[in-house]
């Protein structure tokens, strides 16, 4: 298995838990918990790939997405004790798929032939909008609303990506700009960093 298709995976995983764990907070039943994990995991890539023309969208081409979506429902309830203890698990969750999706949706557009410019635009929607679409069904503020930093995490992983992988190997930079989304994200939280914003 490539680099990138363990990262897809694991964000399919990591962002279907954090659906199936926003709808279990919201007491949802199984039905709409599986919705949400299914939409958080897979909204922002199916936009991606409808935008930049990769049709059908990527996981309507291996039935491997839904088992893994599936996956995160039993994963969460077995072992629900031990995730509760675990600070902010959402939060966690979260943003390791933020981090895993913005350098999968950069590449995959940079493999179809379009600037890295759009790469980085389509790496943000691919690490966003899963989470827009589930905070909106969840009747949630989208935290890419809100002000704390979020979009920006992910704008400033791309851009590490694009400029370590003229230094090193793309998986090393993958790496390196994955877990640059992650830190960028935690360090916000912990020492309440924002945007600022102060309008007229």
């Amino acid at each position: 298995m490539s680099l990138i298709n363990f990262i897809d995976y694991l964000g399919t995983f990591v962002f279907a838990v954090s659906g199936v764990l926003a709808g279990t907070e919201k007491k949802f039943d199984l039905f709409g918990v599986f919705i949400l994990g299914l939409v958080t995991a897979i909204g922002g890539g199916t936009l991606r790939d409808i935008l930049i023309g990769s049709t059908p969208v990527g996981w309507m081409n291996d039935e491997i997405y839904i088992y893994i979506i599936v996956s995160a429902i039993p994963f969460c309830y077995f072992l629900k004790p031990y995730i509760s203890k675990l600070k902010r698990s959402f939060f966690l969750f979260d943003t390791i798929g933020i981090g895993l999706f913005t350098i999968l949706g950069l590449e995959k557009t940079l493999s179809v032939g379009l600037s890295p410019l759009i790469a980085v635009m389509m790496g943000i929607v691919s690490a966003v909008f899963g989470g827009v679409i589930r905070d909106v069904l969840s009747r949630d503020v989208p935290l890419i609303f809100r002000k704390e930093i979020y979009a920006f995490a992910c704008l400033a992983g791309a851009l590490v990506y694009l400029g370590t992988c003229l230094m090193v190997s793309t998986d090393i930079a993958m790496i390196i700009s994955i877990l640059s989304v992650i830190v960028i994200r935690i360090l916000a939280i912990k020492k309440h960093w924002n945007l600022p914003f102060n309008p007229a």
